[in-house]
């Protein structure tokens, strides 16, 4: 009985934050409110309190949500068989085509980023260090089977993901889209020069 109701809990929860990821895009992260949330789920906006206690952890939910499939798919790509340098190129690539696709087009969406960067910082913290972590893992095993040469893996990942963080940064991407610079393709060959194994004198 009780797994039944926590199954239905957790239902509940990810309803409402479905639903409120519509709103923010359609209306606005700023316009929405609980009462527009319930609405539409036809409950009551007391009934949407007891699963998250303000629209703050509402928005949070929904940023967690749309970071993790990025953070998923970093991780599915970098559990795959093949050569380091392929696979941090592809995660890079991903990173950059998922935030593009979720936060550039869509200036609701982008509002709703930049306030979770004001107000819920630590969300976005602990993403970039998973992000960093996958991008660590790939190092890793690019160092160990002699593909890349880093001394200092999480060092190399941090100097990756700063050297990136045009690609990656949702509102740094929005905007320099116009801006003249380096392509993405171009900062990733930087990037795995850097890492390659330095030629012995």
């Amino acid at each position: 009985m009780t797994m039944v109701a926590e199954n239905i809990e957790a239902g509940t929860r990810e309803r409402i934050l479905v639903v409120a990821e519509r709103l923010f895009r359609e209306i606005g992260y700023q316009k929405t409110t609980v009462a527009d949330i319930a609405k539409v789920l036809r409950m009551s906006p007391a009934n949407v309190y007891r699963f998250f206690d303000s629209k703050k952890a509402i928005h949070e939910g929904v940023a967690r949500s749309l970071m993790g499939e990025v953070e998923a798919a970093a991780q599915t790509i970098a559990s795959t068989p093949g050569p380091a340098a392929r696979r941090l190129r592809e995660l890079i690539v991903t990173i950059n085509r998922m935030n593009s696709e979720r936060y550039i087009g869509d200036s609701k969406l982008h509002e709703m980023v930049e306030i979770a960067m004001q107000e819920s910082w630590n969300v976005c913290v602990a993403h970039m260090e998973l992000i960093t972590r996958t991008i660590a893992e790939v190092i890793a095993q690019g160092a160990a089977s002699g593909e890349f040469e880093a001394h200092d893996v999480e060092l190399a990942a941090g100097c990756t993901c700063t050297a990136m963080m045009r690609f990656f940064h949702p509102q740094m991407i929005a905007q320099c889209v116009d801006k003249p610079g380096p392509s993405i393709d171009q900062m990733i060959d930087f990037v795995l020069a850097g890492l390659a194994p330095k030629s012995s004198k």
